[in-house]
Formats: C-alpha cells, structure tokens, sequence
C-alpha cells in the first residue's frame, strides 16, 4: 500500500509538470531529436530565460535529461514512452473535440 502512495504521488507530480503548454511543446519538440536551448528558442518562438525555466521543471522530474558536447548542452526526452504517453493524451483530446463539435453541429442545425 505504501508504495501505491508513493507512486501516485509521483504520477500526480509529473502530470503537473505536463500542466503548461510551453512544456508540452517542448517534450513535441525533443520528440525525435535532441535540441540545444537556442534550438528550442527558435523552434517554439519562446524567449530563453522563459525556456530555461521550463526546462528545469522537466529535468527536476527527470522528464528530459541533458548531454554536454563542447560548449552546447542537449536536451532530450528520458524515456520514449514519455511521448507515448503524450501522444496518447492528445489522441483523446481529438476524440473529445471532435464529439463536441458533432454536438454543436447537431444542435445548431436543430
């Protein structure tokens, strides 16, 4: 039973670390490569002390992890399934608005 706490409690921990849509585009970003912070500045259109925020509440919860090479640091997602997890959200996401939509569709036409 004690370790059913502590695992939940870790899952509710990393989910609120999936609560910002900034992170989130990063984890979409890491998805399939690695990327420096003035990659992930770029790509996500996010100004960098905002990003290195970020960043630091993904790694403190081990979600992305790090790799030095010379002078540039690179960031990547731990563990793939990570991203599986992810894609599986947004697949439901996508059911939910579509259903909402059909509703709309279906009461706007009476």
């Amino acid at each position: 039973m004690k370790e059913d706490k502590i695992i939940l409690e870790m899952h509710a921990d990393v989910c609120k670390a999936f609560a910002h849509p900034t992170r989130l585009g990063i984890l979409n970003a890491l998805r399939d490569k690695e990327m420096t912070v003035t990659d992930m500045t770029q790509a996500l259109g996010v100004a960098k002390g905002n990003l290195a925020q970020h960043l630091a509440i993904l790694k403190q919860r081990q979600i992305v992890g790090t790799r030095r090479e010379g002078i540039n640091v690179y960031y990547h997602v731990t563990d793939p399934k990570i991203i599986q997890a992810c894609e599986l959200m947004r697949s439901v996401l996508l059911n939910q608005l579509k259903e909402t939509e059909k509703l709309s569709r279906k009461y706007a036409t009476g």
